[in-house]
């Protein structure tokens, strides 16, 4: 079953309001079976998603190959996938055996990412991730990350995509970040169709609005990633040690997470319901993004966002100290 799809700013690509990140395709932080990557996207797609999202970081093209795989039996114009620009994948000189150190992937580090964000390795990436996913075309590119790569991005890597999506070769264009400042430059003085902010607006993380702001005023839509904010929203109870994926969160910030989930649990609603439906509350949210291992989780996920959180909850959490 579908939910009905929202466009990208004015690009004409849509995407579904659930969206299947992709990393953990990669063996982000632990292995992951060919068995279970292609029964998790199997699983997203029977749930109705029709978004998913990658990159040539995650796993170093494994996650890239493993969702092409998964995708290649279905109907091309059914689905929409973006993928990511800004790291080239190149041969390792000195592998180490693992990339868990330097990139947080179960993989070997046979390859090397390579910053670049120049016109010439904005081309040379997408040839590299059409190849990877086998397909003949990319809905949504997004320059990642640039963070200390700003100038050279915005002058460079952005308007190359924005020639690409005038020729028709990439459907809309953007910028995936986890900083918002950096993502409100790019708003302003660039042309993106979509933003991808990871963390900044969830439950518990509402930094992002300023950004959003701009974007509804623009008619830049937002792709609100990473809803659980690390882990610390997927469960009914936040773990007290609050050690999660990232590392240990602050005490204040555990304190917050666990008084959501009070106020959660005291209406019957699970916490990490309230962390998906609460990005999907702004018109100007596309899509809300999370990575997923399991078909379980899919499924509970899915589930979540049908059944929707209670008006009377939400002026509960938003007043959450």
């Amino acid at each position: 079953m579908t939910s009905p799809r929202r466009t990208l700013g004015r690009s004409g690509v849509a995407v579904s309001p659930l969206g299947f990140g992709a990393a953990p395709l990669g063996n982000l932080y632990t292995p992951l079976d060919e068995e279970t990557a292609r029964a998790t996207v199997d699983a997203a797609w029977e749930a109705g998603v029709r978004y998913f999202d990658t990159a040539p970081h995650y796993g170093l093209g494994l996650s890239e190959r493993r969702l092409g795989e998964a995708l290649r039996a279905r109907s091309r114009g059914e689905f929409t996938v973006s993928t990511k620009v800004g790291r080239l994948l190149e041969p390792h000189p000195e592998p180490s055996g693992s990339d868990l150190a330097a990139g947080g992937f179960a993989v070997p580090d046979t390859l090397r990412r390579r910053p670049d964000y120049s016109r010439d390795g904005v081309l040379r990436s997408l040839e590299a991730s059409l190849e990877r996913l086998g397909l003949d075309r990319i809905d949504l590119a997004l320059v990642h990350d640039p963070d200390d790569h700003m100038d050279t991005a915005l002058a460079e890597a952005l308007p190359a995509l924005a020639e690409l999506r005038a020729q028709g070769v990439v459907g809309a264009i953007g910028v995936g970040m986890n900083s918002v400042d950096p993502l409100r430059r790019f708003v302003a003085e660039g042309d993106p169709d979509v933003v991808m902010v990871a963390g900044r607006w969830t439950l518990l993380d509402r930094t992002a609005a300023p950004l959003l702001a701009e974007c509804a005023a623009r008619e830049v839509s937002v792709i609100a990633a990473a809803p659980f904010n690390s882990g610390l929203l997927s469960t009914d109870h936040p773990e007290a040690s609050g050690h999660y994926d990232y590392g240990t969160v602050p005490a204040a910030v555990l304190g917050r997470a666990r008084a959501l989930a009070a106020h959660c649990a005291a209406h019957g609603v699970p916490l990490p319901r309230a962390a998906l439906c609460f990005p999907l509350r702004e018109p100007v949210v596309a899509s809300v993004l999370a990575g997923f291992r399991s078909p379980a989780e899919v499924t509970s996920a899915a589930g979540h966002l049908t059944h929707g959180v209670p008006n009377r909850l939400w002026a509960e959490l938003d007043t959450t100290p």
